[in-house]
Parts: structure tokens; sequence; C-alpha cells
């Protein structure tokens, strides 16, 4: 049987409950296109997504180990496929939206610069007379002037609900400015669930990747009460942490954050009385998110990585030289702004030096930042 785009609509009309939202009643695009016969709207935006340059480019930026430390750790790729997996396993499980859940997670950190929220942070000070530097409004830019696919307009012209969930992209570390999409309005439960799906992925590799580096051992998590939990619902002690025991207990924690999540997240869905997309961005809380047991256990093991492992000694040397990178690039373009691409210098009259350069560097790869910093620094290596 082939399933006409009218079908899945259909499908996800019983399915989804009310304060889902359902494509059919998408606000539509910015720029007006006839839908394809066997997508919908938001599968339509998922796979212009996953099509896009800058969504290839993050197999080479840095989550919390750069490129160099090693194969095995996470790059901002394989977070943005956990995040787009969790989301997806949460979503269907309170009645929203799969395809527009897997649509925001997929594109929430396109416009994130090279070397993480390090690179970030020197971008934002070098752009503090320009209007700063944020990842998440960088990766609006992405969707709606950066990316260059169409002839008939700048961007992916992505969904309105699309481009909401991306504009109201709100967890700890990361702030949304939605002057143009109802700011006086929640992000839909859709947008909600990407949000804590981001935060969920980020504890668990974490962990993972910082049992994997050394940088932290089981003894130093002794205390931690997220932690004890989990290596006790599985049986083991901290001198039984092998390589096979640590797949066991992150995908422990995995399931125990998403059963606290989903059960939480429905309670608060059944005592609010929301009966519509409306009447859940009205409330004046969060609907997805976790217990209050499990958010405080989730703080005290996020301090403990922003005390361990994010401060480890390591990763403030990588750091350190990530910042160094990304300050050389910029100044080096600002002073001698002919040293850019030509195709990259068109873009100065229309937007301003600065921001070219800025998105320059954001686009780039950790490797390609790398190479540009040695080809313009070092005379030994060919311009």
């Amino acid at each position: 049987m082939i399933y006409t785009r009218q079908q899945l609509e259909e499908l996800e009309n019983q399915a989804l409950a009310p304060y889902g939202i359902r494509s059919q009643n998408s606000k539509g695009r910015a720029f007006p296109e006839d839908e394809p016969k066997h997508r919908t709207s938001f599968q339509r935006d998922r796979d212009r997504i996953l099509h896009t340059t800058a969504f290839r480019r993050l197999e080479y930026k840095t989550q919390v180990f750069i490129i160099s430390e090693g194969d095995y750790y996470r790059t901002r790729l394989t977070h943005t496929l956990e995040v787009a997996q969790l989301g997806r396993t949460i979503a269907r499980a309170l009645g929203a939206n799969e395809d527009l859940v897997e649509a925001i997670c997929l594109a929430h950190d396109l416009g994130h610069s090279p070397f993480g929220h390090s690179g970030e942070k020197i971008l934002n000070r070098l752009l503090k007379d320009h209007g700063g530097f944020d990842h998440n409004k960088q990766s609006y830019r992405t969707v709606t002037e950066l990316a260059k696919r169409y002839p008939e307009f700048s961007g992916l012209n992505l969904t309105w609900e699309t481009l909401e969930g991306i504009v109201k992209h709100e967890t700890e570390y990361d702030i949304s400015d939605a002057s143009d999409y109802n700011p006086d309005l929640r992000g839909h439960l859709e947008a909600q669930i990407a949000n804590v799906s981001d935060e969920m992925a980020y504890t668990a590799h974490d962990l993972d990747d910082g049992l994997r580096s050394g940088m932290i051992t089981p003894a130093m998590l002794e205390g931690i009460t997220l932690w004890e939990i989990v290596i006790e619902s599985v049986g083991l002690r901290n001198s039984e942490i092998d390589e096979l025991n640590r797949h066991r207990l992150i995908r422990r924690l995995i399931g125990l954050e998403i059963s606290d999540m989903v059960n939480s997240s429905g309670q608060r869905l059944r005592e609010s009385g929301a009966k519509s997309v409306d009447d859940l961005q009205r409330l004046d809380y969060n609907v997805a998110s976790f217990s209050e047991d499990m958010h405080r256990r989730n703080r005290k093991l996020k301090d403990f990585f922003y005390n361990c492992l994010y401060r480890h000694y390591r990763v403030i040397r990588m750091q350190d030289k990530a910042e160094r990178v990304i300050r050389d690039l910029f100044q080096a373009y600002q002073r001698e702004s002919t040293m850019l691409p030509q195709h990259i210098q068109k873009r100065v009259d229309k937007i301003g030096l600065e921001r070219t350069i800025c998105d320059y560097i954001a686009g780039m790869t950790d490797r390609y930042a790398i190479q540009e910093h040695s080809k313009l620094f070092d005379p030994t290596v060919r311009p």
C-alpha cells in the first residue's frame, strides 16, 4: 500500500493527542510551495535540514572533546542524532508530532561554531560591538538565510512551526529570542520535547565520554545520587565498571531519565487541562520536564561535570587553543578582508565585514579552522 500525504495526515489525526501539532494545520511557509505527494510538510522540513551542508559539517565540530582527541568521542553530529532519537521516543509516548520534533532536533545545532561552547564564547566577545554571536540565532539564520539550495529563495523555507521550535530552543545553556514567533507564548510541546531531549543527551553522553577518557572515574562519582541509583539498579560496584558495563550503565541512565520525563510530563499534561496547541502554549510553565527529584539529581550530576570534566586541565587546554585559533582568524580577516574567499567577500557590502567573518568562521569545522589557521600563520604551509 502506498500512502499519500493526505493519508499520512489522517494517521496523524488518529495518533496525536489534542495538543500535538498536525502538519495539515501548519501556518505554512514564507514562500508558498506545493507540498509533496508522499510526505507531510514536517517530514519535508526534516529532509531539507538533513541534506544541508551545515548538517554534514557537524560531524567535525566539537562537543566536549576536540576531534583530534580521538574517534570515539561524541561530535556535534552524533550529539544531534542522539537528541533526535530521544525526541522521537518522548514525542511518541506523549502524543506529540514525531516528525516535527525530529526536524527541530536535527536543526538545533546547525549554527554552532567550531570548538563547541568555547568557540561560541570567543565569537560572542569578538562580535560584542556588532550584535554578538549566539548559536541558536545562528541556527535560525542558517535555515532562513545562509543555506543556498533553491533559486527561488534563501534558506530552506521551512514551516512556521519548525522555525518556531528552532527559535524557542531553550536549555540551561541556551536562551531563546522569539520576538518574531509569538514571544508571549511558550514553545509548543514539540519544541519543549526537543529542549529536554537536548539536555538528556548531554547528561548521558558527557558521562559516557568522561568515563571513557579517564577524566572521570567511578570513584569520583561516589555520592552522586543519580550515579548511585544507576549502578545499584544494574547490580554493579564502582570497581566493576569496565567498558561493557559502562554501556549498560549509560543505557540504564537513559532509560530512567526517559521514564521519568514521560511520566512527569504526562502528569503535568493531565493536570493542565490543555485541550489544544494554543491551550498548552498559553500555560505559564513547561509541561515537558523532569520530576522534581530527577531535576535535583541531574543538577548535582551537572555540577559534578562542570567541576570535574568541563574544568579538567585537558579540556581547558583544548578550549584555550580553540579560542586562540578563532581569535587569530577573526582578527586576520578583519585586518585584511581580501584574505577571505572571493564568494565570502561578496557578502561584506550586504551585512558588514564583522558579520561576514563571523558567518564564515561559524560554518567551519574544527579541522578546517585549524588548517586555515596554519595557512595564515605558519610560513611553511602553502596559503
